[in-house]
């Protein structure tokens, strides 16, 4: 029998590669250190199942007694990790926590982001459901001065994206070759990463930002001769598939970019990364890949999760909301020639963000320690 029973709720089910990655370092760390039967509260866990060999239940099909039946039989159960605390779905995600509570089941916040968080009811339900939990991680300091602002009182310690510590898979030339690349093995390979406006990106519009990227990718191919490839992180509903599409269709030289055609995992896609001699990019986890392989990149940071990375980084950062074609291209230019620096910058700060990120395991195995078996 194993020794711990333990539940992990997050943003998982295929949705995002970023959320898959930090998925897939959570099992991974859990099944090397602790003898622990766990399972997964997924949107969709047939994919989580498929995708992570681990035990997953339809969260958002279940009704109360159903879900308090699970959390009932569990040791611990872990919120997070991700940018998953912010308005319009912090009430999801913390339902089932306040649940567990009520189970009298432990509880460990694990490694999240926290924001935008702006209405009243929404602040005080953070505030008082993170007031009962045992323990909270937080991967940017920025969280942890969001959570106290609105009223968290807990202990809140900072680390960092459990993602820093995903192992990569080998992605080999010839699988880049396949997915259409017309490109030379000593020509400059240039990753793009775009997300739909809304959100973050709600005072944006989309055929303003679709023309900047398509602007900046056609600048990369004249200027230094690059061939672009634009990395989907988030493919349902075709979300980055769509609009990496439309940028290209704005490109004038659209026959230099190609829009990686197959699905891969996230760990594959890291492995993609040591292909790249350069990039582009909107979303956290496109950005922390590349960084993860000290690949020089242009972030467009859109919103607070990215910005505290890039911050942790000491990375310099564009604001996406004033930035229009000339800008980002003098900003390409000025990259470029500055690549040593900035692969050197890379190598210096990734491995203290994951010595940042093992804590979070660290924080994980003494609070199991502390815990009596129920």
């Amino acid at each position: 029998m194993p020794k711990y029973k333990i539940g992990i709720s997050g943003s998982y089910g295929g949705m995002n590669l970023g959320d898959e990655a930090i998925l897939e370092v959570i099992l991974a760390n859990i099944r090397k250190q602790i003898d622990a039967e766990i399972v997964v509260f997924s949107r969709y866990p047939d994919d989580t199942q498929k995708r992570h060999n681990v035990r997953a239940i339809p969260i958002r099909e279940m009704h109360k007694d159903e879900v308090c039946e699970e959390l009932s039989n569990l040791d611990l159960f872990i919120l997070g990790g991700g940018g998953i605390l912010f308005e319009g779905m912090a009430d999801i995600f913390l339902r089932d926590v306040n649940w567990a509570k009520e189970c009298n089941v432990p509880v460990m916040v694990f490694a999240i982001s926290a924001g935008p968080i702006t209405k009243p009811e929404t602040k005080k339900l953070v505030a008082d459901t993170l007031n009962k939990v045992d323990l909270i991680t937080v991967r940017e300091p920025d969280a942890k001065k969001t959570l106290n602002d609105i009223g968290v009182e807990r202990p809140i310690e900072v680390t960092a994206d459990p993602a820093l510590l995903l192992t990569p898979q080998e992605f080999s030339w010839e699988t880049l070759l396949k997915q259409g690349m017309a490109i030379q093995e000593n020509q400059p390979l240039v990753g793009f990463s775009v997300r739909e406006p809304g959100g973050a990106l709600e005072d944006i519009k989309v055929k303003q930002y679709h023309e900047v990227l398509a602007n900046a990718a056609d600048f990369m191919v004249e200027r230094f001769k690059a061939q672009i490839l634009f990395i989907p992180m988030e493919r349902h509903e075709h979300k980055d598939l769509q609009h990496s599409h439309a940028v290209i269709s704005k490109m004038t030289n659209a026959q230099s970019a190609q829009v990686l055609k197959e699905e891969f995992s996230a760990s594959q896609i890291l492995g993609l990364m040591t292909h790249m001699d350069f990039a582009v990019g909107m979303r956290l986890h496109f950005l922390m890949f590349a960084a993860i392989h000290a690949v020089p990149f242009v972030p467009l940071p859109y919103s607070g999760k990215v910005i505290g990375f890039l911050r942790e980084l000491e990375m310099p950062m564009p604001p996406i909301k004033e930035i229009n074609s000339g800008k980002l291209c003098a900003f390409l230019d000025s990259f470029w020639d500055e690549r040593p620096a900035i692969a050197q910058k890379l190598k210096l700060n990734i491995p203290q963000l994951q010595e940042k990120a093992r804590e979070n395991f660290a924080h994980l195995n003494h609070m199991l320690g502390s815990l009596s078996k129920r």
